[in-house]
């Protein structure tokens, strides 16, 4: 990968440009992009969202979605967080992720995204958090799932894996999932 620092402050640039924020020559296709790092730059990385979604100069609202925070919080609505750690032990981590995705979908994830903000023009939905809410959420599942509900602002997946444009493989490690309907941004 070329110089982090570098995609960065071009995505900082991208993501305030009009054509980003309007979806412009995409061809009717949904207005989702994937940004693509390394995992071993996580902190470069949360430094640039803690950057984006602070900074009042831009000429865009960016509202950051952390997957994992929203995992965690659905847990805390189910009522189940406390009891994960001991139904891991007695029962397995198979078993118990069994019953989380039997538990928790893309359903609830996009429930307390709508609680969080509802995007307009003008915003960027940022979607952090994909490598730590693995293996709970799958961040190609869930965007499938997004398409009907979000459709006013863009959506941009920082993602700690590689994307070909046909295919996702988070930590350039894991097996590849087929996703066609982002673009793979800088």
């Amino acid at each position: 990968m070329s110089n982090l620092k570098e995609r960065l402050d071009k995505l900082r640039l991208l993501m305030q440009s009009k054509d980003f924020l309007e979806g412009k020559g995409l061809s009717y296709e949904v207005n989702i992009h994937i940004f693509c790092y390394d995992a071993a730059e996580e902190m470069t990385v949360q430094h640039f969202i803690g950057q984006v979604t602070a900074d009042q100069s831009m000429s865009c609202h960016v509202i950051e979605y952390n997957l994992y925070r929203i995992f965690i919080r659905i847990c805390e609505d189910f009522d189940i967080l406390d009891s994960i750690p001991e139904m891991e032990e007695t029962e397995g981590k198979d078993f118990l992720l069994e019953q989380l995705h039997s538990a928790i979908g893309e359903d609830e994830f996009i429930r307390v995204m709508q609680e969080i903000a509802q995007p307009q023009k003008g915003d960027v939905m940022l979607l952090t958090g994909v490598g730590d809410v693995f293996p709970f959420m799958r961040v190609h599942k869930l965007l499938e799932a997004m398409q009907p509900y979000f459709t006013k602002a863009p959506i941009l997946v920082l993602y700690p894996g590689r994307f070909d444009g046909n295919y996702v493989r988070l930590f350039d490690l894991l097996e590849l999932n087929p996703y066609y309907r982002a673009f793979n941004e800088l």
